[in-house]
């Protein structure tokens, strides 16, 4: 790993900081959850395979990505979760912050 010192300690201080330039995979990052339910699964691996779908994800507040989650995951169907998790990833790419027409997590 490259490293290098602080410009602002480096000049006669005795104590130096050093700063490591560490890259992590998307899949590393750390996800945000909602108030009540977590990322897991195809959801975090959707998330993390697409830049602009994970940054859309961390700009809206927990109560909303709360909202998207059990949106996802109230799905009874396997096609259908898919399906979800497709259209939300678009949908936040697109700015949109909460899923529509849906009434809302009931497990708040």
């Amino acid at each position: 790993m490259a490293e290098r010192h602080h410009p602002l300690l480096s000049n006669g201080s005795s104590r130096r900081l050093v700063l490591r330039k560490e890259s992590l995979s998307m899949s590393q990052k750390k996800i945000s959850s909602g108030v009540v339910h977590e990322v897991l699964g195809d959801l975090k691996k959707a998330l993390t395979s697409d830049p602009q779908v994970l940054t859309a994800s961390e700009d809206i507040t927990p109560l909303a990505r709360n909202e998207w989650i059990c949106w996802i995951e109230s799905a009874k169907k396997a096609e259908t979760r898919s399906r979800r998790i497709e259209w939300g990833c678009s949908s936040l790419k697109d700015g949109k912050r909460r899923p529509c027409c849906w009434p809302g997590c009931a497990h708040r």
